[in-house]
């Protein structure tokens, strides 16, 4: 049996890029004393998220996979595996991406594919999700508002993916705010996403959050590990910090898809067309 300890991070991060290094530093150290093998940290760690969404936003500073930044990120990772959100350039185009590193260097990149409000105005969308290798077994990354779309974490399950890195830079409600963040609508979806992911493609899902207030914004936290059957077993609630859990991965996904509810061997995806369109086929 071979288990693995994994750990979703709620923190903040501005557009200074020595302080934000500073503070992956120390959640890496911290983590690394706990015995944490996958650390997930938030959507925009690397530079900080946009200052609003209604289409006027200030950037973050924008740099590209191979550049210093994310060899730097590499660096620290050292023997962990490390995700991180930053503002990637490539070409003439800007997105909001995820690296997956190592010591060793890049494992896997992600770039946000649904884009909420007018986040479009600042950033190129990705067109793709997958899932790819890593020392700690085959995993997939996701954006925020891409949990909102059961296809996204579907596709990755039927690449192989048996976990699922989900970071995030989400809000709480821009209008009828609740005072209270954890009884607050958005924060409240927020949770049901992760938790009925990791239930509908039975994987464990890690999904990490911006910690404060960042412009227009206040994030809601709530860092989490989800296990196949749909059950927070780690959670920061509205709190920064870490979310740690310990699994041995494959049995307990097994256990989830031998228990007669096998949700990937049951697809029938031929049934599945909006009206007059194509069937829906996953990858």
């Amino acid at each position: 049996m071979s288990t693995l300890r994994m750990a979703a991070v709620s923190a903040p991060f501005g557009r200074d890029l020595e302080e934000d290094f500073a503070r992956v530093g120390a959640l890496v150290e911290q983590a690394g004393a706990d015995g944490v093998g996958l650390l997930v940290l938030p959507e925009a760690c690397l530079g900080g998220y946009l200052t609003d969404l209604g289409g006027a936003a200030e950037l973050p500073p924008a740099f590209p996979v191979d550049g210093p930044e994310i060899a730097r990120l590499a660096r620290l990772a050292g023997d962990m595996v490390v995700c991180a959100g930053f503002c990637e350039t490539s070409g003439d185009k800007v997105y909001n991406s995820a690296v997956c590193v190592t010591g060793d260097g890049v494992l896997g990149v992600h770039r946000k594919v649904h884009q909420p409000l007018r986040e479009d105005a600042s950033y190129a969308a990705g067109d793709s999700f997958t899932a790819f290798d890593t020392p700690v077994g085959r995993i997939g990354m996701q954006i925020c508002f891409d949990k909102a779309f059961p296809e996204a974490a579907r596709t990755q399950a039927l690449d192989g993916a048996r976990i699922v890195c989900s970071l995030s830079a989400w809000p709480t409600s821009a209008t009828n705010r609740h005072p209270d963040p954890a009884q607050d609508r958005w924060t409240r979806r927020m949770d049901l996403f992760d938790r009925a992911r990791a239930l509908e493609n039975q994987v464990i899902w890690v999904a990490s959050n911006q910690f404060g207030t960042f412009g227009s914004m206040r994030f809601a936290a709530s860092a989490k590990v989800v296990e196949p059957g749909g059950e927070i077993v780690a959670w920061t609630e509205q709190r920064d910090g870490l979310a740690v859990a310990e699994f041995d991965v494959d049995a307990v996904v097994d256990a989830a898809r031998g228990a007669g509810m096998h949700y990937l061997r049951d697809l029938r995806p031929e049934t599945y067309s909006a009206a007059g369109g194509a069937p829906y086929v996953a990858a």
